[in-house]
């Protein structure tokens, strides 16, 4: 019940034990064909490039920037919590003049503060999280790919700790270049980061194209200014999940298999599905929080649906109390980074585990452990606030409560 990784549907870890087969094996193929279709629900977009990097959702954010940045180009990063620190030193990494913008951790921006920063900067490329588990803070996209096409900027953002379990529409919201990874609300292993690319994206990384010399055909071209990874090359990447399969790597079998399963278990589901129950348990878990008497951290009104988190109680030892939860209930809830260090508990409400056991269960369990360690909180006081969330919901609501029980079970 931590930020992530979370409990695996139990279909996904099913998926992932059926037999290996080889690449070209048309299975495969075909495998990795419906896998592209079922993440194109999952991003809601029709990008012909949407498919998956063998790694896990930093291979993904790896590939993504390695592949759009030419050495030199100037990328701005907003950074509202440890990840935009991440996404801003993986671009140093690529060569790009990184300039930066930051907010207080627990805030998020305003869209006319990075359009003020686009304006100075001039960037080639916007660099954003959307959810960042390190704070719970979820970042309003909505505007912001119609400013960056207004100023000519690429867009893109790391979706891995929100996609699934809060609104996404990478084409609505004009978005260039997004990338994932099953370990939070899709509830896989992680491993296999799902990936989208526009057009635009798609002509940056064919105009930076070079296929390596064992497997360059008659009238492949070789751009001078080339894509600096092999394994994180999206051109060559792309032509291995296109019409060309190009030989450029093995398959994680199992992963794709795994990969493929989350989207099609969410997806059947049905997506706003899937995020209502996340608002919804997300709802229940900070009522219940606050119903033991616990303050939680950030602005609650961009607060991600599926993580939240609880400021530590005075005289509380953190880790003490993480380690108790962990070996006498076998719940795992995590802490945090940097400024938050000790300070808060974050404790997730993702994937298979967004659900009214999962919540209560939690919950009591937390009473139990802050009453160890002296903390006088209601009798009841968490598990009667999250009861009364989920119990408050219309009809029209009730079978988002649990994710679909035919699914869970195959």
């Amino acid at each position: 019940m931590g930020p992530g990784p979370v409990s695996a549907y139990p279909s996904v870890l099913t998926a992932m034990s059926a037999p290996l087969v080889g690449q070209y094996d048309p299975f495969m193929t075909s495998t990795m064909v419906e896998t592209q279709e079922l993440y194109r629900g999952v991003f809601s977009t029709g990008n012909e490039a949407t498919l998956l990097i063998d790694g896990t959702s930093r291979a993904g954010i790896e590939a993504a920037l390695i592949s759009l940045i030419t050495p030199g180009d100037r990328v701005l990063v907003p950074i509202f919590g440890r990840f935009g620190h991440l996404l801003a030193e993986i671009a140093e990494r690529a060569l790009a003049e990184v300039h930066t913008i930051e907010t207080t951790w627990g805030q998020v921006f305003a869209p006319s503060a990075i359009e003020e920063a686009i304006i100075r900067v001039k960037p080639t490329l916007l660099a954003l999280v959307q959810g960042d588990t390190s704070t719970t803070m979820n970042q309003p996209l909505e505007d912001i790919g119609a400013l960056c096409a207004r100023h000519g900027v690429l867009f893109y953002t790391d979706v891995t700790a929100s996609l699934g379990g809060n609104p996404f529409e990478m084409d609505a919201w004009g978005v260039d270049a997004a990338t994932a990874g099953l370990q939070k609300c899709l509830s896989g292993p992680s491993g296999s980061s799902p990936i989208s690319l526009s057009e635009r994206a798609v002509s940056v990384i064919r105009s930076r194209g070079r296929i390596e010399a064992g497997i360059r055909e008659e009238g492949d071209v070789e751009n001078e200014e080339f894509i600096r990874s092999n394994y994180f090359d999206l051109g060559m990447i792309l032509d291995y999940w296109g019409p060309r399969r190009l030989n450029h790597h093995t398959e994680a079998t199992s992963m794709l298999y795994a990969a493929r399963e989350c989207a099609r278990v969410l997806l059947l589901e049905g997506r706003e599905n899937v995020i209502e129950r996340h608002r919804i348990s997300g709802e229940a878990m900070l009522a219940g929080v606050q119903g033991l008497g616990l303050s939680t951290f950030g602005d609650l009104a961009h607060k991600m649906n599926n993580v939240v988190a609880v400021e530590i109680p005075e005289g509380v030892p953190g880790d003490e109390a993480r380690g108790a939860l962990l070996s006498d209930f076998s719940i795992e809830i995590g802490t945090s980074f940097g400024p938050l260090h000790g300070r808060v508990w974050r404790i997730g409400t993702m994937g298979y585990n967004a659900r009214p056991d999962a919540v209560l269960t939690t919950l009591a369990a937390l009473e139990s452990v802050l009453r160890q360690f002296g903390v006088p909180v209601p009798a009841g006081g968490g598990v009667e606030a999250a009861t009364a969330i989920f119990a408050s919901r219309t009809a029209d609501t009730a079978d988002a409560r649990t994710p679909d029980a035919e699914v869970a079970a195959r």
